[in-house]
């Protein structure tokens, strides 16, 4: 389990809390004395001086063990609670607070070994079964379950298999009116950061609060988180739950933002962690590192959302994936949005852009989707404002760019409210509602998706889609997939037919879609069913056939498997770092991203470095000239065209020296299709486009493709990738 953030909050009571042992037949109780509600006090880091950075005590680290904080809220009391249960036959015990209209447990322990489950049942309604290993080496707390007693009972066959809890939250007030309010911004001082603090403490008082980047300009060092930051949002340092953004990070590994925040921002270099209030799972993430699929940060996400039992769930980051400001959309986040939407989420919050946007739910690919999430560009907190773009998106529902304020969350057990709050003297404002996608579901279930969810097929070629089952609230088990739709000429399989999911985790399948010779041109939309006992999930893939009378694939290559690219083959290479390699990209930054974390298809690509490493001019291109060389591909007569996905990045001090170079190379001439050279004083973001070149004058030849990307001048940061070759012919 990967290291986390850990806030515990101290379990506490009045002196008339008691411990009630096992009395009579049925259920074992451990009964809590009544006592009125109370705040259970949070210990808090203080911001830790540079000085003191480099003392910092195992104790200030986030534990081994993930521990998932539930925070105190207005109206709730703790009580301890000593309840445990191991081996088989294990019996169902009892946990009740006197007068209490909800409970939520605290869970130090849940261990799950085979199939075996543990079940937790309010007196007065509600239930949660978990199975599988997602709460192994976990403390967290479960959704509120109703009534004044919560019966836990497990049902074990293996000796190994335990749970304890160690306490509960409880509620007076009926779980509909138990309300919590959070509130936060990003790009936040800036000028009129006073301001928005203000809003915090005088207007709203928050029981927590949420940063979404920039939160100290220029560079995020601790003197400017000790200047102007501390003395306006310091004022509610303890109950603020930071994430990152690209200006923390002009300071060396983001180490201001770290030392000020301690182990409120999670593990130092991570910065990702997850926290809960009420029946709302929080989690905030570092967009500034790598989020690619199978990262890291990536892997983390998916585990803890599998483990949270909340029936709502917010995330937060700087980077915005849709955006009509002037830093556009962040698509390298899109990975992490594909977790956060597998598993149900119902809000993400960003900043970067110093404007107010809010955005219908859409699903991880900008569609309109009332099962999607909503996003919520808050980059108000006080830094000058941005302008929008004059273009409009049919999901964009609100936007503003003169008003500097806070975002108000009011959140139930069921959805939430929110309001824009603007500061003093401005007028415009933003509210409205959800529901939670998950509210009132407990019963385990899986979503699909297919990626991608369109494919162009030329006839006589093929193309894949990554099928993917995800497990949902402690879902485990075998999934059957078929798929249909096809028309005529047209074959599509699934590999393997069946994929087998742990507890909320997930399992792939490869979609293969073949078009034969002198298919129709068309579009058709293609099902992909999975089926496991009585669930039954679909997901879409459009599937366009193009024409061209009976076009052939000659040769193609997505990288996902080794297809006998050679780097480096004339042996002259120069470029000491980011040699041309086959993998899964990392993503860096550096005033804007360099190299993408995204791929065109499928997780790997061609790339110069593939690692972000320590910084973005870690492994970019250096010291000279490296190459990578195609198979042989022999082309029929006629005309054949090659077509592919490049992205060149590079930062202001780059030149016409630097470049990426496609080249077709035949028996008698060399001929360059593509030439990318870097621009003096311009800093150029890395963006997927597409070659297309007329091999024609290649006819009835041995040809091979060589790619070529350099840093061959003054050192400059110098960045380039490809992805899905493809050969036709007709």
């Amino acid at each position: 389990m990967i290291r986390h953030h850990e806030r515990r909050r101290m379990l506490s009571g009045t002196a008339g809390l008691a411990m009630l042992a096992a009395l009579g037949a049925g259920p074992a109780q451990a009964q809590a004395a009544a006592s009125p509600p109370v705040q259970a006090p949070v210990p808090v880091q203080a911001p830790v001086p540079a000085s003191a950075a480099s003392a910092r005590t195992a104790a200030q680290e986030p534990p081994a063990a993930a521990a998932v904080p539930q925070l105190a809220e207005g109206g709730a009391a703790t009580a301890a609670a000593t309840v445990s249960g191991s081996a088989a036959g294990a019996a169902a015990r009892q946990v009740c607070g006197s007068g209490a209209s909800w409970l939520r447990l605290r869970f130090t322990r849940l261990d799950l070994r085979g199939d075996d489950s543990l079940t937790v049942t309010g007196s007065a309604g509600g239930a949660f079964r978990f199975t599988g290993d997602a709460w192994r080496d976990r403390t967290f707390t479960t959704r509120a379950l109703r009534g004044d007693c919560v019966t836990v009972r497990p049902h074990f066959s293996d000796p190994s298999s335990a749970y304890a809890v160690d306490g509960y939250q409880a509620g007076t007030q009926s779980l509909e009116a138990a309300e919590v309010v959070v509130a936060g911004a990003g790009d936040i001082c800036g000028s009129a950061c006073a301001d928005t603090a203000k809003l915090i403490t005088g207007t709203i008082k928050p029981a927590a609060v949420f940063t979404a980047g920039d939160n100290a300009y220029e560079s995020g060092k601790l003197s400017e988180y000790n200047g102007d930051y501390k003395k306006t949002w310091g004022a509610f340092f303890d109950k603020t739950y930071p994430t990152p953004g690209n200006h923390e990070y002009k300071t060396s590994g983001a180490s201001g933002y770290f030392d000020y925040y301690g182990a409120r921002a999670g593990a130092r270099g991570k910065g990702y962690y997850s926290w809960d209030i009420g029946d709302w799972h929080f989690v905030a993430l570092n967009s500034n590192i790598s989020m690619s699929a199978g990262s890291e940060q990536e892997k983390w996400l998916r585990q803890d959302l599998a483990a949270s039992t909340k029936p709502c769930t917010a995330a937060y980051l700087h980077h915005p994936l849709y955006n009509v400001g002037e830093h556009g959309a962040a698509t390298n986040t899109r990975p992490l949005w594909k977790a956060l939407y597998d598993y149900k989420a119902d809000l993400m919050l960003a900043g970067h852009d110093h404007n107010y946007q809010r955005w219908a739910p859409q699903d991880p690919q900008g569609k309109a989707d009332s099962n999607g999430i909503r996003e919520i560009l808050v980059g108000t907190g006080g830094r000058s404002f941005y302008a929008l773009g004059s273009g409009s998106s049919a999901n964009l529902q609100a936007k503003n760019s003169n008003t500097h304020g806070v975002l108000k969350l009011t959140l139930s057990s069921t959805g939430y409210r929110f309001d824009f709050v603007p500061i003093a003297g401005r007028t415009f404002t933003d509210s409205g509602t959800g529901t939670c996608h998950k509210a009132g579901s407990t019963t385990p279930d899986f979503a699909l998706s297919a990626q991608p969810s369109s494919l162009d097929v030329a006839p006589g070629a093929s193309a894949t889609s990554t099928v993917q089952v995800a497990g949902q609230n402690g879902f485990s088990g075998t999934t059957r997939l078929t798929v249909s739709g096809q028309p005529s000429g047209v074959t599509a399989t699934i590999s393997p037919a069946s994929v087998t999911v742990g507890s909320g985790g997930t399992a792939n399948a490869t979609l293969t879609v073949s078009a034969a010779a002198g298919t129709p041109a068309g579009t058709h939309p293609l099902t992909v069913t999975g089926t496991s006992g009585s669930l039954t999930r679909t997901a879409t893939v459009q599937l366009s056939v193009g024409g061209g009378g009976g076009g052939t694939t000659v040769f193609s290559d997505d990288f996902e498997t080794d297809r006998g690219w050679t780097v480096n083959p004339a042996g002259a290479d120069t470029a000491t770092g980011g040699r041309w390699e086959r993998g899964d990209p990392e993503e860096t930054q550096e005033e804007g991203v360099k190299q993408l974390g995204s791929t065109t298809s499928g997780v790997n690509d061609l790339v110069t470095g593939r690692l972000a490493g320590s910084g973005p001019g870690a492994n970019d291109v250096d010291g000279g000239v490296t190459t990578v060389r195609s198979p042989a591909v022999t082309l029929p007569s006629g005309t054949s065209t090659l077509k592919l996905s490049y992205t060149f990045a590079h930062r202001d001090n780059s030149g016409p020296d630097d470049y990426l170079r496609v080249k077709v190379v035949g028996a008698s001439s060399t001929t360059t299709v593509l030439e990318r050279t870097g621009t003096a004083a311009t800093d150029l973001d890395g963006a997927w486009k597409t070659l297309t070149a007329d091999l024609s004058a290649f006819a009835g030849q041995s040809v091979r493709i060589v790619v070529e990307a350099a840093d061959a001048g003054t050192a400059s940061l110098v960045e380039a990738a490809i992805d899905d070759v493809q050969i036709t012919s007709s």
